[in-house]
């Protein structure tokens, strides 16, 4: 089968796509025919190599794994022998290292494909979704009623972002440059801020949370609009050092909330069934569409991976 594989760090010309084995069918696994996958940030450094200190992790001279890709959505070929909610024939999306190839086998993170969403929107929703929910609802304690600020509600995480904080009942303010403007307006926020024209630093408002995407402001001026047990949810951060890439940024804006009322909490997130079948869910309901910046072929995943180096509005697919 063909998948898309870098032997070495660097940039998005290191990645091709070339024939590797089958993957093997486990006893809990489901294998799945790939119809669409979604590079995300992690992906980006996975192929990058870069922050210095994540080599720890992903290999420290070359990569430990060869494969690429995180987010998918296809087709049940066929189930290992103690699987019983799966069937072939099942269309599902989830998460698994190795999603940008032809086949794949999964065990965990995998749910039932919403049918009113195509292989594309169900391939765009795992990572940024299962990372926009659990950043509001586990680590923010967002409750109906709260005011929440989503700093950076724009590309994958910002735009789910916006939809699940007005789907759990927050006002919602998003704060986006000018062409992300009348997206964030059109997702349902109940106010937006143009960050190129207003300092949203610098209003009188206060909120109850702040989901912090694009790690645009230190904490000293983060915290003049925060109320006084307010929560600061950092998703993302400027790749801004070499060695310690968005740590540093994250690691700077902890230590200098240290004796402040406020709550500073990073998280990475975690795949699990019950996330992803609630993210279906509110897809089915009509509280939750992803959006589609750009689609690539798997023969185009250099591409694909290289548009995300430049302001990203939605989500980017590759179509298997």
């Amino acid at each position: 089968m063909k998948a898309a594989i870098r032997s070495r760090f660097g940039s998005a010309d290191v990645v091709s796509v070339e024939e590797v084995d089958e993957p093997e069918l486990t006893p809990d696994g489901v294998l799945v025919r790939v119809r669409a996958a979604s590079p995300n940030r992690a992906d980006w450094y996975a192929m990058t190599g870069k922050p210095y200190v994540a080599r720890t992790q992903m290999g420290i001279f070359k990569p430990k794994e060869r494969s690429l890709g995180g987010d998918f959505s296809g087709t049940v070929e066929a189930v290992g022998r103690d699987v019983t909610d799966f069937r072939p024939d099942d269309d599902v999306f989830g998460g698994k290292t190795g999603a940008f190839a032809e086949r794949l086998v999964v065990r965990l993170a995998v749910v039932h494909k919403p049918d009113s969403i195509s292989f594309e929107e169900a391939a765009a929703l795992p990572t940024a979704g299962v990372t926009a929910l659990q950043a509001l609802r586990d680590h923010g304690g967002l409750r109906p009623g709260q005011e929440v600020l989503i700093n950076g509600a724009s590309g994958g995480v910002g735009t789910f972002a916006v939809q699940i904080a007005k789907a759990l009942g927050a006002s919602v303010t998003a704060v986006c440059s000018t062409p992300n403007v009348e997206q964030a307006r059109a997702l349902g926020s109940d106010e937006v801020i143009d960050y190129t024209t207003e300092d949203f630093t610098r209003r009188d408002d206060l909120f109850d949370l702040v989901i912090d995407i694009a790690g645009s402001r230190r904490w000293t001026e983060l915290k003049r609009v925060l109320a006084p047990r307010a929560r600061v949810v950092i998703v993302g951060a400027p790749n801004d050092s070499p060695f310690l890439g968005p740590l540093r940024h994250i690691l700077k804006t902890r230590v200098s909330s240290i004796g402040n009322s406020q709550t500073v909490i990073f998280f990475i997130a975690k795949f699990n069934r019950p996330d992803l079948e609630l993210l279906a869910e509110m897809v089915t309901t009509g509280q939750l569409k992803p959006l589609i910046e750009a689609t690539y072929p798997l023969s185009r995943t250099a591409d694909a991976l290289r548009h995300m180096e430049g302001p990203v509005r939605s989500k980017i697919v590759i179509t298997v």
